[in-house]
C-alpha cells in the first residue's frame, strides 16, 4: 500500500484505536472517526468505573494522533467518501468499519418514553456516558434492578453492590453466564453476589418497567411479581452495529460479512471487531477485535500474506476489590458422551476447576477462583495439539501447572 493511500476507520473503540496505532508504527497514515465525546476507553473495565475502583482517565486508551469527533450517517460508495452529521465529509481510498455493538433493549412494556427515549433511571450499560450516567443515580440503599445475568449482568451487578446499592439481579435463563459457565461454576458466580448481598432470581422473566411521572418505580416479572426499582439496568448482550454498512448495500447477516482478508462484499472496505461476522462468527469480545485488528493491519500496511483466520477465544472475568474474584472459561465446557472429564474443586475456598479432553485434545475449561494454571490450559486448548501420553492434566489443574 502506498504512503499516500488514505484509510478511514470508524469507530475510537478497542478495534478502532488499536489498528489506527499499528497502521501509525507501520508508517501508513489513517483518520480515526468516533461519535462519543470521550476520549477512546476500553470498554471492557467500564464495570470498574462504575464499581469506584477506577476514574474514566484510568482505562483511557493510548489515542492516535489524528481523531476526528463526529457521527458518520453514510457511506458513499461510488465517490469513496463518508459523510458526517455535520455536513462534512472525509475521502478514502480503503474504509474500514469498527462500529462496534448496541446493547440489545428487550421488548419490555413501558420501556420506552412516548418521544422514544429510556424512562429516567433506566440505564444500558455500553459506553461511558451510560456509566457516568448509573455512576450518578447510584446511592447507598437506593433499589437497583439488573436484568441480563450474562457476563454484562454479573459486571453491573456487582459493581453497584460495591457502591452500597440494594441490588437484584434477573436472569430468564436457569443460570448465569449459561454461555460460558457449566452449572458448578455458575453456582459459585451466585455464591459470589449472594456474599455481597445481591439478590439472584433465575428462570424469571421481566414483563413490564413501570413508571410514574416518567421515572422507573418497578420491574414486574411474567408470574406477576413485582420488584421495587430505582434503578434499572438492561444487560440484555449486544448486537453487530451494522446500520451504516446495511444502509450501503453490503453483505450483512449476524453482522458484517467479512473474509480472511478482514474485506466485505465491497473490496475498499473492511470490517472488524464486533460488528465483522468472520466464518459464520460474530465473537463480540476483546481478544478477537484486537487480532483483527493487528492482522488488519499488516495487510494494509503490505504484507501480503497477512490473514485472519479466526479466534479461539477466552472468556475472563476479573473481579478485584473487596471479595475479589476470578473466573476463566475457554471451548466447550460441557462434555458430550466419551469425553474425559477432570475437577477439582475445593468449596471452602470457592474455587473450582474443570477440563474437557476428547480424543486426547483439551476441547475446554473452566475455572473459578485462583488462575494460576489458566496460562497453561488456554496455550494447551489453543495449540489443539494431541496431549502428552504422561497423563498432564493433574499437573495442569493444581496451581504448580504455571500459567
Amino acid at each position: 500500500m502506498t504512503s499516500n493511500t488514505r484509510v478511514v476507520v470508524i469507530g475510537a473503540g478497542l478495534a478502532g484505536v488499536r489498528l489506527a496505532r499499528r497502521l501509525g508504527e507501520l508508517g501508513t497514515p489513517v483518520t480515526l472517526v468516533g461519535d462519543e465525546e470521550h476520549r477512546p476507553y476500553n470498554r471492557v473495565l467500564l464495570a470498574e468505573v462504575l464499581a469506584g475502583r477506577y476514574s474514566p482517565d484510568v482505562i483511557a486508551l493510548p489515542a492516535p494522533a489524528e481523531l476526528t469527533r463526529g457521527r458518520v450517517t453514510g457511506i458513499d460508495r461510488e465517490m469513496r467518501a463518508v459523510h458526517l452529521a455535520d455536513g462534512s465529509e472525509i475521502a478514502y481510498d480503503t474504509l474500514v468499519l469498527a462500529t462496534g455493538s448496541n446493547p440489545v433493549l428487550p421488548p419490555l412494556r413501558g420501556l420506552f418514553t412516548p418521544d422514544h427515549e429510556l424512562p429516567e433511571g433506566v440505564h444500558a450499560f455500553r459506553t461511558m456516558d451510560d456509566c457516568l450516567g448509573l455512576s450518578k443515580a447510584v446511592r447507598p440503599g437506593v433499589k437497583a434492578v439488573v436484568i441480563g445475568g450474562g457476563l454484562l449482568g454479573v459486571s453491573a451487578a456487582r459493581a453497584l453492590a460495591m457502591r452500597g446499592a440494594q441490588v437484584v439481579l434477573a436472569q430468564q435463563s436457569e443460570r448465569l453466564m449459561e454461555r460460558q459457565l457449566d452449572p458448578a461454576a455458575s453456582k459459585l458466580v451466585r455464591r459470589h453476589l449472594g456474599d455481597l448481598g445481591v439478590e439472584v432470581h433465575t428462570d424469571l422473566r421481566v414483563r413490564d418497567v413501570r413508571c410514574v411521572g416518567g421515572a422507573v418505580r418497578s420491574v414486574e416479572m411474567a408470574d406477576g411479581y413485582a420488584l421495587d426499582a430505582d434503578i434499572v439496568v438492561l444487560a440484555c448482550g449486544v448486537r453487530p452495529r451494522a446500520g451504516l454498512a446495511q444502509a450501503a448495500g453490503l453483505d450483512v447477516r449476524k453482522g458484517i460479512v467479512v473474509d480472511d482478508e478482514l474485506r466485505t462484499s465491497d473490496p475498499h472496505i473492511r470490517a472488524i471487531g464486533d460488528c465483522a461476522q468472520h466464518d459464520g462468527t460474530v465473537y463480540g469480545l476483546a481478544a478477537p477485535a484486537l487480532e483483527q485488528a493487528d492482522a488488519l493491519a499488516e495487510s494494509l500496511a503490505g504484507d501480503g500474506a497477512a490473514r485472519y483466520t479466526g479466534t479461539r477465544a477466552l472468556t475472563r472475568l476479573t473481579l478485584a476489590g473487596e471479595g475479589s474474584f476470578d473466573l476463566a472459561a475457554f471451548g466447550e465446557t460441557e462434555p458430550r458422551p466419551g469425553d474425559d472429564v477432570v475437577q477439582l474443586a475445593d468449596a471452602t475456598r470457592g474455587t473450582y476447576r474443570k477440563v474437557v479432553v476428547r480424543d486426547d485434545r483439551l476441547v475446554g475449561g473452566v475455572l473459578v477462583g485462583e488462575l494460576g494454571t489458566v496460562g497453561a490450559l488456554a496455550r494447551a486448548w489453543e495449540g489443539a495439539e494431541p496431549l502428552p501420553d504422561d497423563g498432564p492434566l493433574l499437573h495442569l489443574l493444581t496451581n504448580d501447572g504455571g500459567s
